[in-house]
């Protein structure tokens, strides 16, 4: 194939979802999937409301309730104390109903994080593109899907007309080559990926992550990686999909011959005439065999062309790698687990003098200071980057036979309703329950300070979600990022601590006898 035809991953999902190309405006494109929640929506439905419209394609949105939602219990879910919360829940509800759009609500056991029930269901499909109130949407394009998120505004216009105008983006591909080493996960990954090219580091572009480490990692992985390509100020990240991707939709109930995607319509084959791949593609009266069949030979031409040309391309020796750790107040500040707490003068840049400076001021930490000496309060374990099934079995691999040190309040809140099931069903809510975890009901949670779990002012945390900036987790409150098995590590030691060095049940322990007293430890 020649550079003039070739084409990436990116370029062949936009071209396919070209409704117009109005001259010196933005290129409209056709929404396979709008994600919803109850936080960005409700005066999206009210603008409906007041214009008189309905929503144009209901079955190509999925809802469900998740950001304000307190984990605690179930009893605190149906009856939500907090007036703001309680009332967006309820509008949500409401408008679900009046404009007949499917909800996942809290008693529902497909319920979860947004970006967590979208693939559970088999909704985000390779070479979708796919929308939501909420900037980590991006974690769809481990699919392959174009998936980004959206202001409520532009939620009110999907809904109305299931298109989106859009400035085309650039494109980036990230290679990363390699094994990981022992103890580095995909959360080390794309931590070192955004310390290396700053959060506004991939500002205007589409990044595609490709590379022998990419195409090892299970899709929870891809997920986690994506998930964050936002951090590095991203508008999506995407993954070539491949047999693992294919593996894991087969059966799902949006997946090919499913409801969702056999919902045939005269705009769905409208749009397909166009050049549009919609979800409705493939004939109603195909076999569910045939529907799947061809799905899946349509996916596979999702790769990016030999020869492609990408605007911005870098490449990374996974083999290198070590887990990663933020110290500062943005993903971005992020050093090894072997490594000190930087200094002012390791800047490279008057502003980025003045942030060091900031962020060493509020995190409450000197510099030189050796980043496994820095104590902990609270540790969480959820968020839609790092709450799904493996992220689970590995931070329980850790914790067996420890427990949660005495001066640490340590938590597990599953991503979704099915995740917490198969915990339980796994015995790994047993494992965190006996080490002195809650295990909480699912929810974005500690992730942002939007629901009851927040950090106090003061307080420090080791947590698997997304942002560290100020106040995210709570007024004053701490954050380092830190992939599952170190946040569990944390946990029981009472500081960040390299995982590497762990000695797991059976193996003896990693610490001297005195911090196990004093920390917490085996039991």
């Amino acid at each position: 194939m020649s550079r003039g035809t070739a084409k990436t991953l990116f370029e062949k999902v936009w071209e396919q979802h070209v409704v117009a190309q109005p001259a010196g405006e933005p290129t409209l494109l056709y929404i396979d999937l709008h994600l919803v929640h109850e936080v960005t929506s409700p005066q999206a439905f009210e603008g409906l409301r007041l214009a008189g419209r309905s929503v144009r394609r209901p079955e190509r949105h999925i809802a469900t309730v998740d950001h304000n939602v307190p984990t605690t219990s179930v009893q605190d879910r149906l009856l939500i104390a907090d007036q703001i919360s309680a009332k967006q829940v309820d509008a949500l509800r409401r408008n679900c109903t009046e404009f007949g759009i499917e909800l996942f609500d809290v008693q529902a056991a497909e319920q979860g994080i947004v970006h967590m029930i979208g693939p559970e269901l088999g909704a985000t499909k390779p070479g979708m593109t796919i929308v939501c109130g909420d900037s980590h949407t991006s974690t769809h394009g481990a699919f392959g899907a174009l998936a980004f998120g959206i202001g409520t505004s532009e939620v009110e216009h999907v809904m109305a007309t299931q298109t989106l105008p859009q400035d085309k983006p650039k494109t980036f591909r990230i290679n990363v080559e390699g094994d990981l080493p022992y103890g580095v996960t995909a959360k080390d990954l794309i931590l070192d990926i955004i310390g290396r090219i700053g959060t506004d580091g991939a500002t205007g572009y589409v990044v595609e992550y490709a590379g022998s480490t990419i195409r090892a990692l299970s899709m929870e992985g891809r997920m986690t990686i994506c998930n964050m390509s936002i951090e590095a100020g991203a508008r999506a990240g995407m993954m070539a999909p491949d047999e693992t991707t294919f593996a894991y939709l087969r059966g799902r109930r949006f997946a090919p011959a499913g409801p969702l995607h056999n919902a045939a319509s005269a705009e769905g084959a409208s749009v397909a005439r166009k050049g549009v791949i919609a979800l409705d593609d493939i004939p109603a009266a195909a076999t569910h065999a045939d529907a799947w069949e061809n799905a899946v030979a349509h996916w596979r031409t999702l790769v990016t062309d030999e020869g492609a040309i990408f605007d911005r391309e870098m490449t990374i020796d996974a083999t290198k790698l070590a887990p990663r750790v933020t110290w500062g107040t943005s993903p971005g500040m992020v050093t090894g687990i072997d490594d000190v707490v930087p200094s002012i003068e390791d800047a490279l840049s008057d502003a980025d003098r003045k942030s060091f400076a900031r962020a060493l001021e509020y995190m409450d930490l000197t510099p030189g200071t050796k980043v496994t000496d820095i104590r902990v309060d609270a540790v969480f374990l959820g968020s839609c980057t790092n709450a799904r099934i493996e992220d689970l079995r590995a931070a329980a691999k850790v914790v067996s036979g420890h427990h949660v040190a005495t001066t640490v309040r340590a938590m597990v809140v599953p991503g979704s309703q099915q995740v917490k099931a198969q915990a339980e069903r796994e015995g790994l809510a047993t494992i965190f329950t006996t080490a002195g975890f809650e295990w909480r009901e699912p929810g974005c949670s500690m992730c942002l300070g939007m629901n009851p779990d927040i950090l106090q002012p003061g307080e420090r945390c080791a947590s698997t979600s997304n942002r560290n900036f100020e106040g995210r987790q709570g007024r004053g409150g701490r954050t380092h990022l830190v992939s599952p098995v170190m946040a569990a590590a944390a946990a029981i030691t009472g500081r960040l601590t390299d995982v590497r060095t762990w000695k797991f049940e059976g193996e003896g322990t990693a610490f001297e006898p005195e911090q196990v007293l004093v920390q917490g430890g085996p039991r």
